[in-house]
């Protein structure tokens, strides 16, 4: 057994869309031991939440499990939001040793289920799937906090086939998703089966059985993982910057390594050099019983990792949410600035070449964002965090190309100013707390835009066209010549000079006609008057004669290596043709 003083509390966090109940679990996981009468036993952190294993044993009702487990308990980080996952980074990982992800077993799957198991999946962080609201489930009794299997047991049959039945359209979905999943009591190695297990944050029924999957999850993952020196500098990632009554900003922390001492140097992210600052106090949420004062925090002189930690000290304006903070002694000072500068380098783009500007709220969204973009090939000519401002909205406008004048902005504001200087311009903005939802939007429009250009090519653009002038039926004979014509390939239009098939040119088509109404162009299998600028009937061109439409060298280009694929069967056959003949003498034509 590894020294049981030196784990750090394994750090979990909720995922999954707004509305599953992912507040409520956390509520209810915090909840029972306050009500239970054991008020000092759940410590309140700043952005977390601390439940020791004594708390989690005895809500299990098996003192022998205390034996068991070797982790000294749980420590959730209570953000809302799946944001606090990616805002939680450590050198490009992910902070969160755990996950949970919250699914409302009668919706089902939404945009932010999918986006929280996407992220997972990328961290390979070991994580468990809660299927919560079983108590909406027509005809369902329920049990207050209850163990699943013992509360499901108590069940109707059709109610229990009901559960079944729902529960298996959430393993489906998790399959499709490329997870190999089962009910928790059913799995056998949770290495490579996830768990789902069934509850009801509301009524408390399966509660015990998440803290025991997610302990068994610690136990066997994290181990290695959760080794940690109390002694050493303390390292920390930033939830969030606020504004504090009387102190003005300050930072909510998780430390997640090390100490943590009042008047520590402390050196912290931001975007231009790093913050290097002393920490003049060390906050905590006061005990529930302590309401009446004034303050709601008060002050610790240190705290050791797992925790969360408000920490008050001089400029700290310029702070990142998502950013490394480092203790530092005079020694390692500069080594320290030089990491954590370094770390923001990685994931802040300022290439300033060409692609399209990110915007997002926090380091760890904007890493998330920027490997999305990147995974699909998207050029990116900058990405940093915070809002869209009015320089950003100048900087966008000032691409020419479509494709690019884009702003794309992750869980941020579009300043007042930014915003009237957009509704103004050609910029397209997408802003969105979904991630894939971006990158979705941006590929959509994307699409639009190649369609659009393409259309507009095509509507400029002499396409390959081949008719045959009919015998009997010359009309005129110059000035312009009038014959009537079969369309035998593709497309004719009027204003394009045509040619014989011996490459020699022969005139400008003038007009065409259909049962005497003037038209642009006809396609195969027309039959249509022409009128032929330049040519002679006799001379030049003859009753049975066949003529191309003589493409010029650039559109030929076009349409041989940009747009072939959208010809139709004809138009290839006809264009193959008409090439053949051009390049007959020149082989290098149009190449």
């Amino acid at each position: 057994m590894t020294d049981k003083k030196n784990l750090r509390t394994p750090i979990v966090c909720v995922m999954g869309h707004v509305d599953h109940g992912k507040t409520t679990l956390l509520d209810k996981i915090r909840g029972t031991a306050i009500v239970s009468g054991e008020a000092g036993a759940i410590t309140q952190h700043i952005g977390a939440t601390e439940v020791p294993i004594d708390v989690i044993v005895d809500k299990l009702g098996d003192p022998r499990l205390r034996d068991r487990f070797m982790v000294p308990g749980l420590l959730f980080i209570d953000t809302p939001g799946h944001h606090a996952f990616t805002t939680l980074r450590s050198r490009g990982g992910a902070l969160a040793d755990l996950a949970i992800v919250v699914v409302d077993i009668n919706e089902g799957f939404k945009p932010q289920t999918y986006e929280s198991l996407q992220i997972l999946k990328r961290f390979k962080t070991p994580f468990v799937v809660v299927a919560n609201k079983i108590d909406r489930v027509g005809g369902w009794v329920s049990y207050k906090n209850m163990p699943f299997a013992a509360t499901f047991k108590k069940q109707s049959g059709d109610v229990q086939a009901r559960i079944e039945t729902k529960l298996y359209e959430v393993i489906g979905e998790l399959y499709n998703q490329g997870f190999a999943a089962e009910r928790y009591d059913r799995v056998t190695n949770f290495q490579n089966t996830l768990g789902v297990v069934p509850v009801s944050a509301f009524t408390g029924e399966g509660i015990p059985d998440v803290l025991m999957v997610l302990l068994g999850l610690a136990q066997r993952f994290l181990e290695a993982n959760l080794q940690y020196s109390a002694t050493g500098p303390g390292v920390g990632t930033v939830l969030e910057v606020k504004e504090e009554k009387g102190l003005g900003a300050t930072l909510d922390v998780i430390l997640y390594d090390g100490t943590l001492k009042k008047g520590d140097t402390v050196v912290i992210g931001s975007l231009g050099e790093p913050i290097q600052t002393k920490v003049r106090a060390l906050l905590k949420p006061r005990e529930l019983s302590e309401i009446r004062y004034e303050s709601k925090f008060q002050q610790v002189n240190k705290i050791t990792a797992a925790a969360g930690v408000k920490i008050s000290a001089p400029g700290l304006e310029g702070a990142l949410a998502g950013a490394p903070i480092r203790v530092a002694t005079e020694e390692t000072l500069e080594e320290i600035v030089a990491q954590v500068k370094s770390e923001i380098d990685e994931v802040r783009i300022d290439t300033g070449s060409v692609g399209i500007l990110i915007k997002a709220d926090t380091l760890g969204s904007l890493e998330a964002l920027v490997h999305e973009f990147q995974k699909d090939e998207v050029l990116i000519r900058k990405a940093e965090v915070g809002d869209i401002s009015h320089r950003d909205a100048i900087e966008a406008s000032t691409v020419e190309d479509p494709l690019f004048s884009v702003l794309v902005g992750f869980n941020v504001k579009v300043h007042p100013d930014a915003r009237e200087f957009l509704q103004e311009s050609t910029v397209k903005v997408f802003t969105s707390d979904v991630i894939y939802r971006l990158v979705e939007d941006y590929q959509k429009y994307v699409k639009e835009q190649k369609e659009l250009a393409e259309k507009k090519i095509f509507e400029t653009i002499i396409r390959p066209g081949k008719f045959k002038i009919l015998p009997g039926c010359v009309f005129r004979q110059s000035k312009p010549a009038v014959v009537g014509v079969r369309v035998l390939g593709g497309v004719v239009r009027t204003n394009a000079d045509v040619m014989l098939e011996n490459g020699n040119v022969v005139g400008k088509i003038k007009g065409l006609q259909s049962d005497g109404e003037n038209i642009p162009s006809a396609r195969v299998g027309k039959e249509v008057a022409m009128a032929i600028d330049g040519a002679t009937v006799g001379r030049q061109i003859k009753e049975g004669d066949v003529l191309y439409m003589n493409v010029p060298e650039r559109h030929a280009k076009v349409l041989e290596h940009e747009i072939y694929n959208s010809l139709s069967t004809d138009e290839k056959e006809t264009f193959d043709i008409f090439l053949e003949l051009k390049r007959k003498d020149n082989p290098f034509w149009a190449k």
